[in-house]
């Protein structure tokens, strides 16, 4: 770029397509960066006479605003014509402004005082303004006045919405004698409306960020930050009072490696100095140092707040509604399983109902969607969108794979607390109407057995806190060697399902119970259709020539009945079973037809 004087300002558009430079009060100037575009500048002054350009901001990646001392003009920019359209202009004496540019929202700062604020918004080449509204400044003896400073206002989205942040210094009055911040709710319909008050409890030079939702104030003298979060309530409050969620902490040092001509291999990396006079913060979270050249991303640490927060109904609010929070949330409920039984169920409980719940409204969102998709489009609704999934949905097989299946198999912990804490757990998702995946079940069902607590097992499945599924009978069959009475818990089971007849005949001959499972088999009128084959293999393979004779009587007579003659059909493969009954029986004993 050629030298045309200091420049107070650089921006580029959304996109880095066009890039304006301010170098004068009176006008801003423009280059292209599109590819085949012309590269010289051209520029614009603003409109008003005798006003002086504050600032600018992109709104777009063609569309800019100019904010004076006098008001401002919104302009759309048309880089290959080289020129600029004024859109709209709006007059009003202007202080000092700021830009939130998620919400494209500007806000102005205007009388003497500066505390009445006018935020205009901008959306497709449009300019509203909304409601203007008072910042209450802290009361001060008379004749001294007051003015609203552009360090303590800052604007940011905090959980999908709006604020306007308000650093409020403490007054010398006896009622606030520590700093606060005030949080106004701008809506773009509607009255703005103080929301949040966060309590600062000291005073001194601040700093205001937003990281994950959270609000986070730097203090400069005691070098630590506090974090808010404005979703936990605080109880007994009117207003939503706040008070830091987490005691006061630094951030985590970072040291700075050493590079360039100067650098000496074995030199240790210099730490960067933290709470800086040097530094400017910009939402939401950004730190730049201007002494050291450096521009910092702040990022929470979320495993140092598990131990930080005691009440882990609260840690699982605050930890739900974090971006990375899954590995941080399974570790919590290990670590509360860890603890011990000493009225430790309660807070089980009440951590796995706040799982669930967020669980069970993705698996309801979810649902509604997959019917949406299922039904089309409806008229006049706008097309669903597919929830997404966040780390806070914790399902059965997170909490079966990190959390549950190795509490079972720790030591030292008494069999009755395993229990109740996976019957706590089921518990829950029955509550919440979450189907429970059968391992889940397995689980309790191989601890109790693990423990010898057969009666308590027998006592789940006969009030049915266990539910029915076929992997659960298949389970309590392979039990009968050390239960017995597990062979016909699982019939009974199978025979609920009534889909798995199959499986109960299946089971029945793999027990060599074959007339058992013939019987079964007439009991559910499936005999017509059965496999004689299957039955045959079975009985041939127990060696008992009587029970041998019995089932093979049984499928002639089903011939006879269904066919007129006692014989298979060549379909059925029974030949080499014929060829046996022969053998032990004679010709005479196969030839004769049924008589039933």
């Amino acid at each position: 770029m050629d030298d045309k004087g200091e420049v107070k300002c650089i921006k580029f558009s959304i996109g880095n397509k066009i890039l304006a430079v301010q170098r004068t009060s009176k006008s801003v100037d423009f280059i292209n960066f599109i590819p085949d575009y012309p590269h010289t500048e051209f520029s614009q002054e603003c409109k008003t006479k005798n006003a002086s350009i504050l600032g600018f901001c992109w709104t777009n990646w063609n569309e800019v605003v100019f904010i004076t001392d006098q008001g401002i003009e919104f302009y759309q920019v048309f880089p290959d014509k080289r020129s600029l359209k004024l859109l709209k202009s709006q007059s009003i004496n202007v202080n000092w402004y700021q830009y939130c540019p998620e919400t494209a929202v500007i806000l102005l700062s205007t009388t003497v005082q500066g505390n009445i604020l006018q935020p205009f918004a901008f959306r497709n080449g449009t300019m509203s303004k909304m409601s203007k509204f008072e910042i209450e400044l802290p009361v001060v003896p008379k004749p001294a006045k007051l003015s609203l400073s552009e360090r303590d206002i800052a604007m940011a989205t905090i959980y999908g919405q709006l604020y306007v942040m308000y650093l409020k210094h403490h007054s010398r009055t006896a009622n606030s004698p520590s700093a606060e911040v005030v949080l106004y709710h701008l809506s773009r319909e509607g009255s703005c409306k103080k929301s949040h008050v966060l309590k600062l409890n000291t005073t001194g030079k601040f700093a205001l960020n937003i990281v994950d939702n959270l609000v986070v104030v730097h203090h400069q003298s005691s070098q630590t930050s506090l974090i808010f979060d404005i979703k936990l309530k605080e109880p007994d409050c009117a207003l939503n009072i706040h008070q830091p969620v987490l005691p006061a902490r630094s951030i985590h040092p970072y040291r700075i490696p050493l590079s360039g001509p100067a650098a000496v291999p074995s030199q240790p990396p210099v730490p960067c100095q933290l709470y800086s006079s040097s530094w400017s913060v910009f939402q939401p979270d950004i730190i730049i140092s201007a002494s050291e050249g450096y521009l910092w991303y702040l990022q929470v640490k979320l495993p140092p707040t598990v131990n930080l927060l005691q009440d882990k109904g609260k840690l699982m609010d605050f930890l739900l509604r974090r971006r990375e929070c899954k590995m941080v949330i399974l570790s919590v409920c290990s670590q509360i399983l860890e603890v011990g039984e000493k009225g430790s169920l309660p807070v089980v409980a009440t951590v796995f109902d706040k799982l669930n719940q967020v669980y069970k409204d993705y698996l309801e969102a979810e649902q509604s969607y997959t019917q949406a998709m299922e039904s089309g489009p409806s008229r006049g609704s706008a097309a669903q969108k597919r929830p997404v999934r966040t780390q806070a949905v914790i399902d059965q097989s997170d909490m079966y794979t990190h959390v549950l299946s190795s509490f079972t198999e720790r030591k030292g912990v008494s069999h009755k607390f395993i229990i109740a804490v996976l019957m706590e757990y089921i518990r829950s998702l029955n509550q919440f109407q979450i189907t429970v995946q059968h391992y889940l079940y397995e689980l309790v069902i191989k601890t109790l057995v693990q423990h010898n607590l057969f009666y308590m097992l027998h006592q789940f499945l006969q009030y049915h806190v266990l539910s029915d599924s076929k992997p659960l009978a298949c389970l309590l069959l392979s039990l009968e060697s050390t239960y017995p009475p597990a062979h016909q818990l699982s019939l009974d089971m199978l025979k609920r399902l009534s889909t798995a007849n199959d499986e109960i005949i299946e089971v029945l001959l793999s027990k060599q119970q074959v007339l058992g499972a013939l019987r079964f088999i007439r009991s559910v009128g499936g005999h017509d259709n059965a496999s004689a084959r299957k039955f045959l293999d079975a009985a041939q393979q127990t060696g008992d020539q009587m029970l041998f004779y019995t089932v093979f009587r049984s499928f002639q007579q089903r011939n006879q009945r269904l066919r007129g003659s006692p014989a298979f059909n060549p379909g059925e493969h029974c030949e080499e079973h014929v060829a046996h009954f022969k053998q032990l029986f004679g010709e005479q004993a196969l030839m004769k037809p049924s008589t039933v």
